[in-house]
């Protein structure tokens, strides 16, 4: 894979800095045109980096404000909020993520019994369709690990109602391959392309609609038509955010970081840290496994984040690798002795996942594992309880309450 994104936290920063003059007005009128892998200056980049919080959406709302303030900034702002919607929508949902699970190994089970889907399926992620912008998408996907918003839209309509393969897939060959592949904004946004998310809505990938807003670079004939509504389970009742543990500020304490937060500078740990270590679930992104180059790109940042965190408290990084890095990471708190492990709050999908494994692992030992919720996520998740233009009216009121402006 080469991919123009370095797995760094400066190089984050300054892709921000970078794009912050065309965050207003320009990105409004220009961010739903993809012109291509050459050609990404009408958009910012950051999603490999906001993903795994190598810069926090604090960070980036902060200072978009700052430099357009809300009118002109706003489409850019909300593109930040709606990173933030999904992931409250499914903490406050767990099950939807547990029936895609589900429904990935059901799908898998189906491909070996249907040899006429198990074919298509093999064409479409080989990128051999003949549909030639869902095939550049394909290659550009495998190569870069990064597709514009807009073309993942379009390329799961074309998964869904013109290859009619299983969504849940699809959004698999997504969670392997991306480097910004997150449980939450993937599979709702695949659910909601196929019309499980807002029941009965769906997204209809168009040849006139592409051939617009790729600048003419594709027109694909012989789309599908229309786009039925999918059928699958439906989401329950928004739940409650779990109640946390508080760190013990006198218990001898490791810092146990992992990529769904890789920004320890900003982290409310309110205890001496005596111990830094990362936790490498990358193999898991994915149900059908993680590709090799973005497993790469995770680790090399969880490296350069645990390389920061151990400058910050004066340690020396524990990173475990090996065949099973959770028994490492109970190892190395057993060996330091530590009384309690803090790490970041991850939501839900398959770091939280193995947290829980760790947290049982440790207990017989008289460890604690203990989450830290940032306030960012504190105050906005709760508010994820019905569709995102709901979400939407309270962003002024977070921006203000949060003190980003």
């Amino acid at each position: 894979m080469s991919t123009p994104f370095t797995p760094s936290r400066a190089a984050g920063l300054a892709r921000l800095q970078s794009f912050l003059p065309r965050a207003g007005r320009a990105y409004a009128a220009q961010r739903n045109f993809d012109r291509g892998p050459d050609d990404r200056t009408n958009v910012s980049g950051l999603s490999p980096y906001v993903r795994h919080r190598l810069v926090t959406e604090a960070e980036v709302v902060r200072a978009a404000l700052g430099a357009h303030g809300l009118a002109a900034a706003e489409k850019f702002v909300q593109e930040q909020f709606w990173r933030t919607y999904w992931k409250g929508w499914l903490e406050l949902r767990p099950r939807v993520w547990t029936d895609w699970l589900a429904g990935v190994e059901a799908a898998q089970r189906a491909l070996e019994a249907d040899p006429a889907t198990a074919d298509r399926h093999t064409v479409a992620t080989a990128g051999r369709t003949g549909i030639d912008c869902f095939d550049a998408w394909v290659a550009e996907l495998r190569d870069t690990g990064y597709l514009h918003n807009h073309a993942r839209m379009w390329f799961a309509s074309i998964w869904i109602f013109t290859l009619r393969l299983p969504w849940e897939l699809g959004a698999a060959l997504f969670m392997r391959h991306l480097l910004d592949g997150d449980p939450a904004s993937n599979t709702l946004s695949w659910r909601w392309v196929g019309g499980l998310q807002t029941v009965g809505k769906t997204y209809l990938a168009r040849r006139s609609n592409i051939r617009e807003y790729t600048d003419g670079r594709f027109d694909p004939p012989n789309l599908a038509h229309d786009a039925p509504p999918l059928t699958g389970p439906q989401a329950p009742p928004a739940g409650r955010l779990p109640d946390l543990a508080t760190p013990d500020p006198d218990a001898s304490t490791g810092l146990l970081l992992h990529e769904e937060d890789l920004a320890p500078d900003s982290l409310d740990i309110a205890t001496r840290v005596a111990g830094v270590a990362g936790l490498r679930a990358s193999p898991a992104h994915s149900p059908t496994g993680v590709a090799p180059g973005v497993a790469a790109w995770v680790a090399d940042a969880l490296d350069e984040a645990c390389g920061r965190a151990g400058d910050m408290f004066g340690v020396e990084p524990m990173r475990p690798a090996g065949p099973d890095p959770l028994a490492a990471v109970v190892d190395w708190a057993r060996t330091a002795g530590f009384r309690q492990i803090v790490t970041p709050y991850a939501p839900v999908g398959p770091v939280a996942d193995r947290l829980a494994a760790i947290e049982t692992a440790l207990a017989p030992h008289g460890v604690r594992l203990v989450r830290l919720l940032r306030p960012y996520d504190r105050a906005c998740w709760p508010h994820a309880t019905r569709g995102f233009f709901t979400f939407k009216e309270k962003i002024p009121v977070l921006i203000r309450e949060l003190g980003l402006d």
